[in-house]
């Protein structure tokens, strides 16, 4: 069984969070205040609203307000709350972007073994991608989780009576696609991607001989 992540494994979407993040950076930027110091407040921020929230454009948007609230020393006026709820659209889109690969690569790896895909974030917005992204038909189950953590993976593998170490998960986020993942018994495959958010990096144990490492989606048929 090969398990799949889906954002910034099989299409873009950190990007367009951090294109958001260059704009707020260079508006929230003053004498004494640098990109690098309101970037370290956000994420910070960030970090305590994904515990308590979870994640996704919405929780995105509602961190940037609390980062504008925090900074000023003030809740946000009219006018910074309104060119806040401005960026939605850059989440509004009709489509995603695919990785290079990753259409043929799923296609291939869907005649040969079986496939799921897990996901973590706002059940509405994940499946919204799901269904853009036209490779639906390829996974046998597509589960949107609050959190991917042991506790999910044990559940997966108990929902489809797997043996974790026939099962594979494969990802770019070493928080939460290879760590626990591994602490769940799976084996795992390690894409990186240039733009995994910060707050999904994590320290991968180099002699771990159960997680694979690849440079590109495609090189998945090289080993499945």
């Amino acid at each position: 069984m090969l398990i799949f992540d889906a954002d910034d494994t099989l299409w873009e979407n950190n990007v367009v969070f951090e294109r958001v993040i260059d704009e707020f950076l260079e508006w929230m930027v003053r004498p004494g205040l640098d990109r690098a110091a309101v970037r370290a407040v956000l994420d910070g921020i960030e970090a305590a609203n994904a515990r308590t929230l979870g994640y996704g454009s919405k929780v995105f948007l509602h961190s940037l307000g609390e980062c504008v609230a925090r900074l000023r020393g003030r809740d946000a006026t009219a006018e910074e709350a309104a060119r806040i709820a401005g960026w939605a659209a850059a989440f509004d889109r009709d489509g995603v972007e695919l990785i290079p690969g990753v259409a043929e690569t799923l296609a291939e790896l869907a005649r040969r073994h079986d496939l799921l895909l897990l996901t973590k974030g706002d059940t509405e917005e994940q499946r919204r991608k799901v269904t853009a992204s036209g490779l639906s038909g390829h996974f046998r189950g597509v589960h949107i989780v609050a959190e991917k953590n042991t506790a999910a993976y044990e559940e997966l593998l108990r929902a489809y009576d797997l043996d974790a170490a026939s099962a594979w998960m494969i990802g770019n986020s070493p928080k939460s696609d290879i760590l626990p993942a591994r602490s769940a018994g799976l084996n795992a495959v390690f894409i990186p991607h240039d733009h995994t958010w910060v707050l999904e990096h994590g320290d991968l144990d180099p002699a771990d001989e159960k997680v694979l490492r690849l440079s590109a989606f495609g090189d998945l048929l090289r080993h499945f």
